[in-house]
């Protein structure tokens, strides 16, 4: 599993949290992936780890985590996709069948059937697949009627995309495809060794309806547990709302369509909508949040608007009837 990414595109709450580990639906994003890969049957998983690997470590000091156990794989510097694929193989002395996952993708598709798939078509690796309204920000993946791989295609302009199929970021891979990945550089599977392998007519894909989002921006992540609230993912609370752990919703609040972290406080007066707020934040009487972020430990003061995708990061506070709209704080390039 791909977990080593810096997550630029979520700052400020990937600042000093690794994107895995922010919460969809109350819990760390990784244990809803591992979850799913349990469900198929999967026991054991190796974390390739770059950015901030204690933060995993320190949370799962046991190597445990949703049931499946972890290897610890920490590159030594970022080795880009394949790379970082072949270097943790490496480290956990991987010799036979495996499977590749994005570590921000949430989905629910079939992994039995995408493994029982490349069986039965004797491949070398094989991609889910997955369709979009819109692929130009994703790796396009044109096949034949057999599922074979006819091209890869990185992010093409949209009026120029050859279908809208896209990488799913899961992958079946034999053992072969890590001697296709020199060791000690970076290489990048999308751009180097999957059109290396369309070239040998040994890559496949396969394509599944199921649910599936990428959460690599503040907007998905808000999605992601929108998803869960809503029942567009199953598992959600019936009334559409998620106070998590020892969160404290005051009567009189107003509280819809959102998820309080754990310790999380929304005083009487407070209106929360669409929204997640992260362990530790408060909303103080009269403030509004919608469809928005507050990062663990940030406080939205007395009579203050948090409005339309503004994304505070941990521990910030608003100022009292302040209104943010569509920001984020502290700002990301300049806190890079």
């Amino acid at each position: 599993m791909l977990v080593g990414g810096f997550g630029t595109r979520l700052r400020p709450l990937t600042l000093t949290t690794p994107k895995q580990m922010l919460p969809v639906a109350g819990r760390p994003m990784i244990e809803d992936v591992l979850g799913h890969l349990r469900a198929h049957g999967v026991d054991e998983v190796v974390l390739s780890l770059g950015y901030r690997p204690d933060a995993f470590i320190d949370a799962y000091p046991d190597a445990i985590c949703a049931g499946v156990r972890l290897v610890y794989a920490v590159e030594p510097s970022p080795l880009d996709t394949a790379g970082a694929i072949a270097f943790a193989a490496r480290e956990a002395g991987i010799d036979e069948r495996f499977l590749v996952v994005n570590g921000d993708v949430l989905t629910e598709l079939d992994v039995t059937a995408l493994v029982a798939f490349h069986a039965a078509a004797g491949a070398e690796g094989t991609i889910a697949l997955t369709k979009v309204d819109d692929p130009s920000q994703f790796g396009v993946v044109p096949t034949d009627a057999d599922g074979r791989v006819l091209a890869f295609v990185e992010k093409p302009p949209r009026d120029e995309a050859p279908t809208d199929l896209i990488n799913a970021g899961y992958y079946v891979l034999e053992p072969s495809v890590l001697e296709r990945v020199p060791a000690g550089r970076k290489v990048n599977i999308e751009r180097e060794t999957f059109p290396a392998m369309v070239a040998d007519r040994c890559l496949y894909a396969r394509a599944d309806p199921a649910y599936w989002l990428d959460v690599g921006t503040p907007e998905r992540l808000l999605q992601a547990s929108l998803d869960v609230l809503t029942g567009v993912r199953s598992g959600g609370p019936l009334d559409g709302v998620l106070v998590c752990g020892h969160a404290i919703v005051e009567a009189g609040a107003s509280v819809t369509r959102s998820v309080i972290g754990d310790g999380g406080h929304v005083a009487a007066g407070a209106v929360v909508e669409d929204s997640v707020l992260l362990p530790g934040a408060g909303v103080e009487a009269g403030a509004v949040v919608r469809r928005s972020i507050v990062g663990a430990s940030a406080l939205v003061r007395a009579s203050s608007s948090v409005l339309e995708l503004t994304v505070l990061g941990d521990c910030v506070e608003t100022a009292p009837g302040d209104t943010l709209v569509g920001v984020r704080v502290p700002d990301p390039d300049a806190a890079a």
